[in-house]
């Protein structure tokens, strides 16, 4: 359900509803994102929207609770599975209620205008930034009932005409055996966009069976000899099956659309990690030997 967000918890040995709404949550934009090995829905939301809604408590069968307050965080954090640190680079606080008895359902208001997210959310290879409400009912000796509920961010970039965009064009090839220019039209991409190019064939004296185009994310994380780089083929493209002769021309043209997975570039993020991709052209010829070349490109989300 969209606009209400279940929980439960136990407190003391007895189970307590917690659930929040977002205000808005009925005419809000929704993703569904891949968290691990499921798929979860989150609410969409922008570096300067405001977050506010209700939260509801509902004691167990309507019985008198006492507890020591009831809180509500706004959290930014970023967490690395390699090495197991949250790190958390925002983090605001609503009381919502102060030490006394609880009965029944109890609902409360929140806002949190002019929150600082500066960063979109990510779920990676071993990195994970994410923004979420955490609401707390504490108890005596230090017990509570808590229920996380994450939204997501989106960050846009302003279009400027005035940025160099240039073409791609390079030249690859194996002496005496095989000699190929490709260019893409551009270097940077928003994530609408789609990629076009040519590939030339100059000299082919290898058979290729077929030839692809992929799109590889690059994650890095850590400094020194702490830093780890792994990579994951996010899409595959087959641009051309048969051998090609000299002089043919290959048309490129992939659609960046229909890869849901694909995020901006990200440089340096809160100095924990970085994302960037490359576009590898594969040939592959009838002995299923692979040649590839690999070219960095920059993906950005569209801003107005």
């Amino acid at each position: 359900m969209k606009a209400l967000r279940k929980g439960a918890a136990e407190l003391f040995g007895e189970s307590i509803k917690m659930g929040v709404r977002f205000g808005d949550a009925d005419s809000r934009r929704s993703v569904t994102v891949r968290v691990g090995e499921r798929d979860a829905e989150q609410l969409l939301f922008g570096p300067e929207d405001t977050i506010s809604g209700t939260v509801h408590v509902d004691s167990p069968s309507g019985r008198r609770i006492e507890h020591q307050g009831i809180r509500l965080e706004l959290i930014g954090q970023i967490e690395s599975v390699l090495d197991r640190t949250v790190t958390e680079f925002t983090s605001l606080v609503r009381e919502l209620a102060e030490p006394g008895e609880l009965l029944g359902r109890a609902e409360f208001p929140f806002e949190f205008a002019d929150v600082e997210k500066p960063y979109e959310s990510y779920d990676g290879i071993h990195m994970r930034l994410r923004y979420f409400l955490r609401l707390t009912v504490a108890k005596a000796y230090g017990a509570k009932a808590v229920h996380e509920e994450t939204f997501r961010v989106y960050t846009t970039t302003p279009v400027d005409e005035s940025e160099s965009n240039n073409a791609i064009k390079m030249e690859v090839g194996i002496e005496d055996c095989l000699h190929i220019e490709f260019e893409y039209n551009k270097s940077r991409y928003h994530l609408r966009e789609v990629v076009l190019g040519k590939i030339f064939f100059l000299l082919v004296r290898i058979r290729i069976k077929h030839m692809e185009l992929a799109i590889i994310k690059r994650e890095s994380s850590g400094v020194g000899a702490n830093a780890y780089t792994e990579s994951d083929t996010v899409a595959k493209y087959e641009i051309m099956d048969g051998a090609p002769v000299r002089g043919e021309a290959i048309p490129i043209r992939l659609f960046l659309s229909g890869f849901d997975q694909l995020t901006p570039t990200f440089r340096n993020v809160n100095n924990k990690f970085s994302v960037r991709y490359f576009l590898n052209l594969v040939l592959v010829d009838e002995e299923d030997r692979r040649y590839f070349k690999q070219q960095e490109v920059f993906f950005y989300r569209k801003g107005p």
